[in-house]
This record gives C-alpha cells, structure tokens and sequence, in this order.
C-alpha cells in the first residue's frame, strides 16, 4: 500500500523535444529520481499539445525550437486548456524575445540546457510546488525586454503604485478594460519581495533576503498578485517593472 501511495505521489513529466537524444536522455535523467515519472516524449509541438491533452502530466519539459509547432505555440495551448500542467522551457535559446515570449505564452520557468543537473531536477520540483523559476541572467533578459516594450506608444500601462512601480501590458495582449483597471499601491514590504521576484529568486531565498519566513513570503506574493492583477508569479515578475524617476 506504501509503495502504491509513493507512485502514485510522484512528479509526472512530459519530456518535448525534437532531438531524440536529448529526449532520451532528459528521461533517463529525470525517471532515476525516485520522485519522477516520465510519462511520455513528445517530438514536436504538435505532440506536446496532444500529449499533454491526453497524458495530463504535472509538468511539461518545453524546447521552443521544434518542427510543425514551436515551443512557444505549445506553451500557449497547454497553459490555455491544462492549468493544472506547469510548463518547464528548456532550451538553448537565451534571446530576448524567445524568453520573453515564452514566459507571456504561460511557462512557469525558464532554463538553459547547460543548466546542472541538480538545477534542473530541483527546478521541476519547484514548478511543481507552483513556483515559477527565472535564473537572475534569464531575469534580466525579460525585464529589459519589457522595458523597451514599456515606452510611449508601445504599452499599455495598467497604472502606477508606490515609488513608482507601473505593471505594464505590452500592446495587443492588454486584456479587455485593462487601462482602467488601477492596481492597489504596494506597502515597502512588497515593493522589495516584487523587486526580488523580478530577479528571480525564489520563495526561500527573499524569507532569506527580507528576514521572513517563508510561508509569510508566500502570502505576500499572493497579496502582490492580487494587487497588480497577476494570475501567475512569472506573470507577475514579467509585467512589474521598476521605475524610478531619472533611472
């Protein structure tokens, strides 16, 4: 009965890739963890989106570059219809845009495939916690795309909390009244835990950075969303963006 309860308890991971070799190894990798299970290699995006549809797994490994339907397209249609399956892009690709957009089409985290091993498998776990994971270099790609994209002309901005912090939504992807949904102003607190998000730091390392535990954290990252109209945490570590006066 225990053994049955810990299989049934285990991570189970969607591997998409179109190279069979990376496919095949990121499953061996990840099926050695005794917490993981492996439940399907999908070649292409196509694959994915159907796999995922059918298979219903915890969390999608996602390259973007793949024939018939890209990373990205997949990210999108699964995030849309599987909110209970978390997306994991990993990739070679670190340019902006790619990350950029994989991270608005859904992903919960990004990683590059030289990323450790221990990074990787302790980033699926997190995504599966509900986490969302950016390393800081990945981080710094998206918020510098954004803030391009938040100049005159290119954004639309959803409103201005304290120290002025603007959660933007870049044109074209605002939703319907979203100009003139004003987000509540941000206390000190979590204009640092926001601050800390779009760095890419993870629910334990800002308990570590702002002295709290970390349940507390978690509920300061809830109360933030809420705020500034986010329904995820890389969401939310996309559309806030810093912005202080002669910066």
């Amino acid at each position: 009965m225990a053994t049955s309860a810990a299989k049934d308890s285990r991570i189970r991971v969607l591997v998409a890739d179109d190279q069979a070799l990376i496919r095949r190894g990121m499953s061996l990798m990840l099926a050695a963890e005794a917490d993981m299970e492996v439940v399907g290699q999908a070649a292409d995006g196509v694959d994915a989106v159907e796999m995922a549809e059918r298979l219903r797994p915890d969390v999608v490994l996602m390259d973007l570059h793949m024939p018939r339907k890209g990373g990205v397209a997949a990210t999108r249609e699964i995030t849309l219809s599987l909110p209970d399956t978390h997306v994991l892009v990993l990739t070679t690709l670190d340019a902006e845009e790619a990350v950029f957009e994989a991270v608005r089409a859904g992903a919960h985290a990004y990683l590059l495939k030289d990323a450790s091993e221990d990074e990787l498998l302790e980033t699926v776990r997190a995504v599966h916690r509900g986490e969302s994971r950016l390393t800081p270099q990945i981080a710094r790609k998206v918020m510098d795309q954004f803030r391009r994209l938040a100049s005159p002309g290119e954004a639309v901005r959803a409103g201005t909390g304290a120290g002025g912090m603007t959660a933007s939504i870049s044109a074209g992807t605002a939703p319907a009244g979203a100009a003139a949904s004003v987000p509540d102003t941000l206390s000190e607190k979590e204009e640092r835990i926001l601050s800390l998000i779009a760095e890419g730091r993870s629910n334990k390392q800002i308990a570590a950075a702002v002295f709290l535990a970390e349940g507390t954290v978690k509920n300061y990252v809830s109360r933030i969303m809420e705020k500034l109209h986010a329904n995820t945490r890389t969401e939310l570590a996309v559309m806030s963006v810093r912005q202080r006066r002669g910066g």
